[in-house]
């Protein structure tokens, strides 16, 4: 009978201690002060976002998530609906964004607007507002870097077009032509002095021929400068195609700017709030860990406690209830 008592008390205390704590979640997961019924109407996804998700105003938390569904007004359209405290500075410029918890991967709405006046948005629960939505970091982040790898490989493309086996071999020639240019006019500075010299020293030479001969010279020289004015002209419309504004140079600098500025936002925002978030939850677990090994120990303090636990009947000390010690 007394191990039916001991067991039945024990029994009737976990059941109390069970009602004691649904009573306190209850009472710590209340509802407190008036609120006002908001929506978001949205065709992004909104992976990682549950019910009773925080809504938060730069930061401060001002609300839950009370619903998510699809919206009967608009076909294929996300409806988040929250439920906000009423008195929050809610405007017709506010917006909302999807942000993430540290490394979970659970989602909340973030509230934000563009800092400038604006008339509040009056609550209306039988026919809430709606606020829109607007892409997050990491959506934007995935978005530009398409755009940006796409931008790369265009004037890859382009380069390689530009420095192409016939484009190296126009600038091979070109610069054959100057060359023999070169050549073309040291000859005729040698013919001249030599022609000079012969004239005025003591053999002189037969002025018509010098002068047939400087004509073909000229004339040569004239039929190299074409060449290589037509190959310059052509490396300069090639330049100033790739240095003309929104051109590849330009898209390439600015695609590499924005990887740049998103990688530093990353880098100053997102890193530090997971590795905070990463040391809190080994806390947690070692905690917990410590906590388990306890109960191991020692299953009894579940219902006892952790102090010193009396014999009972046929374990060596006991002492029936009345009887002298």
């Amino acid at each position: 009978m007394q191990n039916k008592a001991h067991a039945l008390a024990a029994g009737v205390f976990v059941l109390v201690l069970t009602g004691l704590l649904l009573l306190l979640g209850a009472w710590l997961t209340r509802e407190s002060g008036e609120q006002h019924v908001y929506e978001i109407s949205t065709r992004e996804a909104v992976t990682g976002l549950q019910e009773q998700a925080p809504v938060r105003l730069r930061g401060v938390d001002v609300g839950k998530v009370a619903s998510i569904a699809f919206d009967p007004k608009v076909q294929g359209n996300v409806l988040v609906r929250m439920d906000i405290a009423a008195g929050t500075p809610i405007t017709r410029e506010t917006f909302a964004t999807l942000s993430f918890q540290g490394v979970t991967g659970l989602a909340f709405v973030q509230l934000d607007d563009a800092g400038q006046p604006a008339p509040l948005l009056p609550p209306d629960d039988a026919a809430p507002p709606r606020i829109p939505l607007k892409p997050g970091l990491l959506s934007k982040l995935a978005s530009r870097g398409e755009a940006i790898m796409e931008q790369v490989e265009q004037a890859s493309t382009r380069i390689s077009q530009l420095l192409s086996e016939s484009n190296q071999k126009r600038f091979t020639a070109a610069f054959d032509n100057v060359a023999e240019a070169a050549a073309s006019i040291t000859v005729l500075s040698r013919n001249l002095d030599a022609t000079l010299s012969a004239q005025f020293g003591p053999q002189r030479v037969n002025i018509p021929s010098l002068v047939r001969r400087t004509d073909n010279a000229l004339a040569s020289l004239q039929e190299t400068s074409e060449a290589t004015r037509v190959t310059i002209t052509e490396i300069g419309q090639t330049a100033r195609r790739l240095n003309a504004a929104d051109g590849p140079m330009d898209r390439l600098s600015a695609g590499t700017a924005s990887l740049a500025h998103a990688a530093d936002a990353f880098n100053s925002a997102t890193l530090p709030r997971i590795n905070r978030v990463t040391e809190d939850t080994s806390r947690a677990v070692r905690q917990l860990s410590r906590t388990i090994i306890g109960i191991n120990d020692n299953p009894q303090s579940l219902i006892f406690g952790t102090g010193r636990i009396e014999p009972g009947p046929g374990e060596e000390g006991f002492t029936p209830p009345g009887a002298s010690k």
